[in-house]
């Protein structure tokens, strides 16, 4: 009944636009199944002091000041496919604006297109810090995909609750670094819309593009850092299970990642970790911390490849 349904939505995919974004929702959702969320009060309560204490270790192995977002949110598949529904619709509307007429058949194959790239993320997406960008206030966001995160924990053999730790440390990092930056958003922002711009023009803008990987490569090496400095637990072993698994994956899984650039994130995960590893044996943690002074302490491509030049320029 669930693929019907999501079969339907796409076919009957309306507008103006290139997409039916509320198709996406519909047709995204009906492949997906919504998963549990039945959380008792004892869960619930876990998730709130893992938080907490994630944002302590943080702020004390940091020394950065910031704040959680005011909204957290323990969500099944479906929650996590709406909120990210209005996200990928802001960004795909510069290029929408640009478009000029599209004929229904292109239409259904884009919104198609979308669905089944949510319903991939929705199944798999454990949790997500949403700095919400390109929105027209700054109320980030933290989620977590308990559905998803009890399979995996599952799949993996190991406690729910050890894996739900982890998960919520890691996705405090990234609040951490917004929280700490103020700036990063609007950074985000104008690269994005320059990148966008260009593309609506017909041209592939490779600086900005290269600028805009190697930001997120410190967003992504930066949380690495702070994980392996403040997770109150080993954790090698949840690490090398989540890796082999993602390397176990079949052969329609895998290309879903190639396509959504998630092979990618990976890459950003171990040059940018390389990076700040350095640069913390070097000078402490709280040096690292120094990209976050402004866009102009960022590390460059050349940087993140060679951290020693970055020491010298910035002198932390």
């Amino acid at each position: 009944m669930g693929i019907y349904h999501s079969v339907q939505a796409v076919a009957g995919a309306t507008g103006d636009g290139p997409i039916d974004w509320s198709a996406v929702a519909d047709a995204a959702k009906g492949a997906t199944d919504t998963g549990d969320l039945t959380v008792e009060t004892p869960e619930r309560d876990g998730y709130a002091t893992d938080v907490r204490d994630a944002r302590d270790r943080v702020r004390e192995v940091g020394q950065l000041a910031f704040d959680l977002p005011e909204t957290v949110e323990i969500q099944n598949r479906h929650h996590w496919i709406d909120a990210n529904v209005a996200t990928f619709s802001r960004v795909m509307e510069p290029i929408e604006q640009q478009a000029e007429y599209i004929p229904g058949i292109a239409r259904v194959v884009n919104t198609g297109s979308m669905a089944v790239a949510l319903s991939f993320l929705g199944n798999n997406v454990l949790g997500q810090y949403d700095p919400v960008l390109l929105a027209d206030n700054d109320a980030h966001a933290l989620y977590f995909v308990r559905p998803n995160i009890h399979r995996v924990a599952d799949e993996l053999n190991v406690e729910r609750d050890r894996f739900r730790r982890w998960i919520a440390f890691h996705e405090v990092t990234h609040a951490a670094e917004f929280g700490a930056a103020p700036w990063l958003s609007d950074h985000l922002e104008t690269a994005m819309e320059d990148a966008i711009d260009n593309l609506t023009d017909g041209n592939i803008d490779r600086t900005t593009l290269g600028e805009l990987d190697t930001t997120m490569t410190a967003v992504e090496g930066y949380a690495e850092l702070l994980m392996d400095r403040a997770f109150d637990d080993e954790y090698d072993d949840l690490r090398r299970k989540v890796d082999e698994r993602r390397q176990g994956r079949g052969p329609i899984a895998s290309l879903m990642r190639r396509l959504l650039g998630l092979g990618m994130k990976r890459q950003q995960y171990e040059r940018g970790k390389a990076f700040f590893d350095t640069v913390a044996d070097a000078r402490g943690v709280a040096a690292a911390g120094r990209v976050w002074d402004s866009p102009d302490t960022l590390p460059t491509e050349d940087e993140i490849e060679t951290p020693t030049l970055w020491i010298d320029r910035v002198d932390p």
